[in-house]
């Protein structure tokens, strides 16, 4: 198949999707906001709008759609929590621009060449951009859907709540001892990389020990239920502060019936608490101290992504942790198929070269990490996708979440956020020093 015709079909995918997402819910429930920490969900309706606007209409020598709109899908210039007050486009307003937008993206597309050497054109190169922000915006808003009063999201209108299964796990906590040696760090040749992957460069890593699986709510439950909230021994400075302004004693979503009694708030619906689920909605100072009270730590990003991606054996990196195939069902909980994590352990067809699994999807999983440049860094094709991030007020999470879409997650695929964050789909996994 052409690579425009490929493109358009991707596009077109997306959108869908997009769309299927938000079609069960009224208009109301759109210009809402459903929680300060989130957006309405219009407004990432029109935002896709206008980013597709500014790269594959306006980027490409087109006559802008909706230049008038620029300043009020600007992320940068209105925090999440001031976004309702502004004049922000109806439902029928935000679909109308996405839609017009769509035709003339695609009428440039027609008249693109991409086997040029400019590198936004450059094997697609804005069109995979494109592609993975709408994708990522979809991740936003199921965490919007996840915030909703009861009775909650639903997929499809008048369907049962969502349920969450998979293949069998692996009873019981294992871990595995990744060796020493210096890997390929990130990549200079994957077309769907963003800059901040880029370069690929050489880390020596010592050995280090790493679980092969994320952290269980059983697991979790009993750092809460040892008082691990209420001891600030485990916690950073930082994190016990925050800890008491927030009034932390959960993880997001968990909803407490007594020490004994708990249930998971999952898009509106309680369930019991499902022990054998990795763990999410946890920021990254719970993360820390949890495996600080564990006596291990969160990995550094190296060291993650040697334990996801690099075979011993060949000397060579693969693109997901059990080569570079596109995922399948049966390797990855990917793209809410599930809206929900599958069991730690499973999916052992998806697992990495050292034998860990469920490095991609179900939870993003926390590091050490502070979010930093790769050395020669080159920001591309836009500052503020990473350069205005860099440092250590951001940390890095890696691996995606059950709400990740593939082409949007791979072993070298950087996320990075606040350290209080906790309303995204992240757990972790714990690492220890050999």
């Amino acid at each position: 198949m052409e690579l425009k015709e490929t493109l358009a079909g991707l596009l077109d995918d997306a959108r869908a999707r997009s769309l299927s997402l938000l079609e069960p819910l009224a208009d109301t429930e759109l210009v809402r906001q459903h929680s300060p920490l989130m957006s309405p969900l219009v407004w990432d309706l029109a935002h896709v709008a206008n980013f597709e606007d500014l790269w594959l209409v306006r980027a490409l020598g087109s006559d802008a759609v909706g230049a008038e709109y620029d300043h009020l899908y600007d992320a940068f210039e209105h925090p999440r929590a001031h976004r309702p007050s502004l004049p922000l486009l109806d439902p029928a307003g935000a679909r109308r621009y996405l839609a017009e937008v769509r035709a003339r993206a695609l009428a440039c597309l027609e008249g693109a060449r991409l086997d040029t050497d400019e590198p936004l054109l450059d094997a697609g190169y804005v069109y995979r951009m494109v592609l993975q922000h709408e994708h990522q915006h979809d991740e936003t808003m199921l965490a919007t859907l996840q915030l909703m009063a009861a009775p909650g999201y639903r997929p499809e209108t008048g369907s049962p709540a969502p349920t969450v299964g998979g293949a069998a796990p692996v009873p019981g906590a294992a871990e595995v001892v990744v060796a020493g040696g210096p890997f390929i760090m990130g990549t200079d040749t994957d077309p769907w990389a963003y800059d901040n992957e880029r370069p690929a460069h050489e880390v020596d890593v010592p050995s280090f020990v790493i679980d092969t699986r994320p952290t269980t709510n059983a697991e979790y439950l009993e750092f809460v239920q040892a008082g691990g909230y209420h001891h600030p021994r485990w916690w950073t400075e930082a994190g016990w502060s925050w800890r008491n302004e927030a009034g932390l004693e959960h993880p997001g979503a968990w909803v407490s019936y007594g020490a004994q009694s708990w249930a998971l708030d999952r898009f509106g619906v309680e369930v019991d608490l499902p022990p054998d689920e990795p763990v999410q909605h946890v920021c990254w100072y719970e993360a820390d101290a949890y495996a600080r009270w564990r006596g291990k730590r969160l990995p550094t990003e190296a060291e993650w992504e040697k334990a996801a991606s690099w075979n011993p054996k060949a000397g060579v990196k693969h693109r997901y942790p059990w080569g570079n195939r596109l995922p399948e069902a049966d390797q990855a909980n990917l793209g809410h198929a599930r809206f929900g994590p599958t069991p730690a352990g499973a999916f052992g067809d998806g697992a990495s070269p050292w034998g860990c699994r469920q490095m991609v999807g179900d939870v993003w999983e926390w590091t050490s990490s502070d979010f930093r440049p790769y050395p020669g860094f080159r920001a591309f094709p836009y500052r503020e996708y990473s350069e205005v991030f860099w440092g250590p007020e951001h940390k890095v999470l890696r691996g995606g979440s059950w709400a990740s879409h593939p082409s949007a997650v791979r072993t070298t695929f950087r996320n990075w956020d606040y350290p209080i964050r906790r309303q995204i789909f992240a757990g972790l996994r714990c690492a220890r020093d050999l």
